[in-house]
């Protein structure tokens, strides 16, 4: 496993635990695949407070701590989304330092640690007042209850300004072959970890490709007709069956880290198979069908 180096020294491992969907209703299923992580040198674990309203948070960090005398690893949480746990319900958008300020104390409290590796904003908007948001997490660092601080958004606008005005160590966002609009604000995260979640976009670059085609996307998807995409990843399976290595390898050559989200033990298995198979290949064997994917953009919140 290759791991990364972050501005402010956080080492994480280049394929990340996606913690959302864990089986936590089998908490035994759920430590089978957190072993295995560890097992396999993943040493990063994202999850978030909105995760099931809590509960991921609780589940991953009890977890996590039967291990930490074994293996060094980095939980990152998120905060921003305010959220009743008796209703079961999201509330409102919440980035305000009073907010942020508490909620990292039930964040601590349910994941049994003393400090946060790394605490991310969760969604930003351009009318929050970003510079108190911005503000709250430093404090929260100057007083060591969080180690860094990132930024989980798509919108360039909040990337921007926070890229410029704040000291965020990484950036989680969707990244894929299909959803390559990140590509555009790439010359802008030199400084940053950048995360990409959604890397097997929704199973679109799996063995059930085609199942998922049919099934989730049966009128295409962002720019492309249903027919487009059978065509291209059809041309892809030509380079190679397995098309989440191929979508790995496309993702490593932009961004930092794959944040892969599972919910089977087999899930992950096959993602790190991928994972070492991605290591092997060379995009220069596929560039030609790489350049038919459609360069998109963000078309809102832009800077």
């Amino acid at each position: 496993m290759i791991n990364v180096q972050s501005n402010n020294n956080l080492i994480l491992s280049q394929v990340a635990l996606g913690c959302m969907n864990l089986p936590l209703e089998d908490e035994i299923k759920t430590e089978e695949i957190i072993e295995y992580a560890l097992s396999e040198n993943i040493n990063y674990f994202d999850t978030a407070d909105l995760y099931q309203f809590g509960r991921n948070e609780e589940v991953t960090g009890k977890i996590l701590s039967r291990y930490r005398s074994r293996h060094d690893f980095t939980i990152g949480t998120k905060v921003g989304n305010e959220f009743d746990r008796h209703l079961q319900q999201k509330i409102g958008w919440n980035p305000t330092a009073k907010y942020i300020k508490g909620q990292v104390k039930n964040s601590l409290h349910r994941m049994n640690v003393d400090s946060i590796d790394l605490y991310q904003l969760h969604g930003g908007t351009i009318e929050d007042d970003k510079d108190e948001t911005i503000e709250a997490f430093e404090d929260l660092k100057a007083e060591g209850i969080i180690k860094s601080y990132g930024l989980s958004s798509i919108r360039p606008n909040v990337i921007d300004y926070y890229i410029r005005n704040s000291n965020i160590d990484t950036l989680m966002l969707q990244f894929n072959p299909i959803d390559n609009r990140p590509l555009e604000l790439m010359t802008s995260l030199e400084d940053v970890v950048v995360m990409a979640r959604g890397p097997l976009m929704q199973g679109l670059f799996t063995q059930k490709s085609a199942e998922v085609l049919q099934h989730k996307f049966p009128d295409g998807m962002f720019n492309y007709s249903s027919d487009e995409l059978n065509a291209i990843l059809g041309e892809l399976m030509e380079v190679s069956d397995d098309l989440t290595a191929l979508s790995y390898r496309y993702i490593l050559d932009s961004a930092n880290i794959i944040v892969s989200g599972v919910s089977t033990l087999e899930q992950l298995e096959n993602n790190m198979d991928s994972y070492r198979k991605s290591l092997e290949i060379n995009s220069s064997d596929f560039s030609g069908i790489l350049q038919k994917f459609k360069k998109l953009r963000y078309e809102e919140h832009r800077i």
